[in-house]
């Protein structure tokens, strides 16, 4: 739930102290020392509120119906409650100064109120895309109440980093962004914004995490802070104690829309690359690979004699793409990228993206049981990509009775018109058709369904239920406690683990 952003709940740290006898060892071992808490932010605050700016932008919006504006949102208890209900109750269609009831309303000024910050004395300003987005109308509102009209340069609806433009006789004040690759779990940091419109507001606190995920995007590396932000806040930056930029306050987790203790910032070395492009180009350029990938799970990892689950598993691949010209097949485990390690597949896109277009990069990727490095020359994310994924290419074989896997709870045919038609499967794609699935199997609880196909079996392809029988057991032969299925399930292949449980025995004939 994006939001404008939050402040912190601090923690209490207990600190149990052993009692010994005089003669034992010391039970406690050396303190660590770290840097001290400032007696004071003013200094800093002073140096850095100058560069700090309100953000105000509206549209016209069409009235929902005749009962007037929605009342501004503000926290239990806020004395702008009242008064703003107060207001409203009385201006409202049915309000003693308001118009005839059921008269529909005429098109309103909506307003949102945001934070940023200056980073050109030139004028360039760094806001969230969420503070201006849809606005037709943008004001930058100075620390001195100055107000300047703004200009959109460009902005990144994926990172949520806008640009604007603001035009001043004399030079203005600018922060510097520093590097967030250096800001450690534990560091102080301040946040300076406009919580809910009150202007230019200083919070302290600390980074509580780093590389966080909240599921707002495919590059989610949040930096988390304790440091007080609430709504109005979005834009705004979070200062290291040297006064540079680390972060772009932009989410909070808050059940209640106020502030508690958990906010979220876009880190700067993330930032610099986007604020540059939108600069140069008036939008982001990324990285591009060209794959539709998934996570590696330890069934998967074990499937292929992979000792660790990591990396990002490669389960369909463009045709024409970068990954398709430097010869990344379907199934394969990328586990480096430019010499950078994926840890796990969430990493993948963040580091693609910022690799550099026309690039020739190493990939080392896990296939056959070894690893292998290609070389993949990146391109660049299209505006309007659809990922299609590639599937077999073998023809399949004439159409037979269903096969039952015994063990695994599914029933497989070779796939004829009569299948295609019934189960609505493109034309174009191949393997061997599912047509019934067992409740309650391995098969069922993976989601595999009727009218999926199954396209690989251990990383090889497949057309006939004598191919899929083959390799699974094979793969029992071989000790494997599962089988590694590419399944298709309409326009999505995903690389499924299936438990290969000891041949049953036969029943005499």
């Amino acid at each position: 739930m994006r939001l404008t952003r939050p402040v912190l709940r601090s923690t209490a740290i207990a600190l149990a102290l052993a009692f010994a006898s005089p003669l034992a060892a010391p039970l406690l071992a050396p303190p660590a020392y770290a840097r001290a808490a400032p007696e004071s932010f003013a200094d800093l605050a002073e140096k850095l509120l100058p560069g700090v700016v309100n953000i105000s932008s509206s549209q016209t919006v069409q009235a929902r119906d005749s009962r007037g504006p929605d009342m501004p949102q503000f926290p239990p208890g806020s004395p702008f409650e009242q008064f703003f209900k107060d207001f409203m109750e009385r201006n409202r269609p049915n309000g003693p100064n308001g118009g005839p009831p059921g008269r529909n309303q005429a098109p309103r000024r909506a307003q949102s109120l945001g934070s940023g910050f200056i980073v050109d004395a030139s004028g360039i300003v760094i806001t969230n895309n969420h503070v201006i987005d849809g606005a037709d109308e943008i004001n930058v509102i100075l620390q001195d109440n100055t107000s300047l009209k703004a200009t959109l340069i460009g902005r990144d609806e994926r990172t949520d980093i806008a640009v604007l433009k603001v035009e001043s006789d004399k030079p203005l004040p600018a922060v510097q962004f520093g590097d967030s690759d250096k800001s450690r779990v534990g560091d102080w940091v301040i946040a300076i914004g406009n919580p809910f419109g009150l202007g230019g507001s200083v919070t302290a606190g600390i980074v509580s995490a780093r590389g966080r995920n909240i599921e707002q995007g495919p590059y989610d590396n949040f930096i988390q802070t304790d440091a007080a932000i609430n709504k109005g806040n979005s834009g705004g930056p979070l200062f290291n104690m040297d006064g540079e930029v680390i972060g772009i306050n932009t989410a909070i987790y808050s059940p209640s829309g106020g502030s508690i203790g958990i906010g979220f910032s876009i880190p700067s070395n993330m930032a610099k690359t986007v604020v540059a492009q939108l600069r140069d180009f008036g939008k982001a350029k990324r990285g591009w690979l060209g794959v539709r990938i998934q996570q590696v799970s330890p069934e998967i990892a074990e499937s292929v004699g992979l000792k660790e689950a990591s990396g990002a598993m490669v389960a369909g691949v463009n045709d024409d793409g970068p990954a398709d010209k430097g010869k990344v097949k379907s199934g394969d485990i990328i586990l480096k990228f430019n010499n950078q390690a994926v840890k796990e597949m969430r990493n993948l896109p963040l580091i693609v993206a910022q690799t550099d277009i026309g690039k020739e990069v190493p990939v080392t990727v896990w296939r056959d049981g070894k690893e292998v490095t290609l070389s993949v020359k990146v391109g660049e994310l299209p505006d309007d990509q659809k990922q299609a994924a590639a599937g077999s290419k073998a023809a399949p074989a004439p159409a037979g009775k269903p096969v039952e896997l015994a063990g695994l709870g599914i029933k497989l045919a070779e796939l004829t018109p009569e299948l295609r038609a019934k189960f609505s499967i493109p034309q174009e794609q191949k393997g061997v058709v599912i047509v019934d699935v067992e409740g309650g199997s391995p098969a069922a609880e993976r989601g595999i369904k009727p009218g999926d196909l199954i396209v690989e079996v251990a990383q090889e392809g497949v057309t006939t239920p004598a191919d899929v029988s083959d390799r699974v057991e094979k793969a029992r032969k071989a000790n494997r406690k599962s089988v590694l299925m590419l399944v298709q399930s309409g326009e999505s292949p995903r690389f499924i683990p299936l438990p290969v449980t000891p041949s049953p025995d036969k029943k005499p004939g």
